[in-house]
């Protein structure tokens, strides 16, 4: 059905069919037996995450390995903290000492995982550990510091709530903004980037603030469910008594304007996103940190003012999602800054006169677009004019898709 939504697309459509074949995209259903070590890890980053996996790939081979390894290592860390059938004063100790076993060739964790893959990870956590202590101390005491730090701030949020917009902030630090500072460690300690990066601190934690906040927007319903609640208290108390309010139709417009001044929030770090971008040289590096920071700027695009959110998942299509890809892996910097000039005026377009954070939203979106102009030289067209058509291609476009559903079946787009 999405890959049916995006005909009416061209520039998606056209993306999908650019990459929507690529393995990278697509999840393995189980491991192969007999891996090597180095292996069998690509071969649970390709099996647990789409999109992780897809960008990890792209990287040259001298920083490949050690953000897969990172990637992992958090991820089992993860795997601790989100199970919730064990007893937290079970669970603090493995959490707390999790980076210590990094240093202790066999260790595994048993007894944790929420499903099979999870499970997976941590009962063969001596896999990571062999190939961790193969990639050299300049990576690996990045990756056991950042590692422990996390484990540290993810201990102290088990045991108390998101209340303050600082605990918030604290929260997606520990979550997410180390791993922003991990990364650009990585970074540097490759040779690919510059010195800048090995303390950018600030920059690298808003980049993964941006990302988180917008994760935990997007996630109200799935946590709610859960009895998980991230958004904090001191926001949504101002426009309900109890946060699972917002489920019900009659809470909508208060439901909205919270939402909505969450969003406002989050998008007061997209500058500074942009700002770390454009220090950023290689290619490969490029597209590794503007793919998720662009996904991010489309879901809250896609969550804004939009009463979903509370009742279901909303998501950017898959056709976006191709475009966005296909758009920054050909033209780098250049569509990273397009893009965000996009979806901040097409957010931008849709705040309401009467909400009460317009004015601040629209500050933030005003200055994304002021800044992506500058860095472009130009002003960039609104997405339906992403790509200029004539009616050859249109029709071009139809007839291939007529030709891969007579062959393939009607359902051939849903398998991509």
């Amino acid at each position: 059905m999405q890959y049916m939504k995006s005909l009416a697309h061209p520039d998606e459509f056209l993306s999908l069919l650019k990459i929507g074949y690529t393995e990278s995209f697509k999840p393995k259903s189980q491991l192969k037996e007999n891996l090597g070590n180095k292996e069998w890890c690509y071969e649970l980053l390709n099996k647990t995450s789409r999109s992780f996996a897809f960008v990890i790939n792209e990287l040259e081979p001298s920083l490949k390995d050690a953000i897969c390894i990172f990637y992992l290592v958090l991820r089992g860390l993860d795997t601790i903290e989100d199970d919730t059938t064990v007893e937290l004063n079970t669970k603090l100790p493995v959490l707390t000492s999790f980076s210590e076993g990094l240093y202790q060739p066999g260790y595994k964790v048993f007894g944790y995982g929420m499903n099979n893959d999870e499970k997976d990870l941590v009962q063969n956590f001596d896999k990571v550990v062999d190939v961790f202590l193969g990639l050299g101390d300049g990576y690996c005491t990045i990756i056991h510091d950042i590692t422990r730090r996390m484990a540290n701030g993810m201990s102290e949020f088990l045991q108390k709530s998101v209340v303050t917009l600082p605990e918030w902030d604290l929260y997606c630090h520990y979550v997410a903004g180390l791993v922003g500072i991990g990364l650009s460690k990585i970074f540097h300690a490759s040779g690919l980037e510059s010195e800048w990066f090995a303390t950018a601190d600030d920059e690298s934690n808003q980049m993964g603030l941006f990302l988180q906040k917008t994760n935990i927007i997007r996630d109200y319903l799935e946590d709610i469910n859960e009895k998980r609640i991230f958004w904090p208290r001191d926001v949504w108390a101002r426009y309900t008594l109890h946060l699972e309010n917002f489920k019900e139709i009659k809470y909508q417009i208060p439901a909205l304007h919270c939402l909505n001044d969450l969003i406002t929030n989050a998008l007061s770090h997209a500058l500074i996103a942009l700002d770390y971008m454009s220090r950023l040289k290689n290619p490969q590096v490029i597209n590794f940190c503007a793919i998720p920071q662009v996904m991010a700027i489309g879901t809250l695009n896609a969550c804004y003012n939009n009463y979903n959110v509370f009742t279901g998942v909303v998501k950017i299509r898959k056709g976006q999602r191709a475009l966005i890809v296909n758009a920054i892996q050909s033209k780098g910097l250049t569509a990273t800054y397009e893009l965000f000039f996009k979806f901040a005026n097409e957010m931008r377009h849709k705040v309401p006169p009467n909400d009460p954070s317009a004015k601040k939203t629209i500050q933030h979106l005003e200055s994304i677009e002021k800044l992506c102009i500058e860095k472009l030289g130009y002003r960039p067209s609104g997405f339906n004019d992403f790509i200029s058509y004539d009616w050859m291609a249109v029709t071009s476009l139809a007839v291939s898709s007529a030709f891969l559903i007579a062959r393939h079946g009607p359902n051939f787009f849903s398998k991509l």
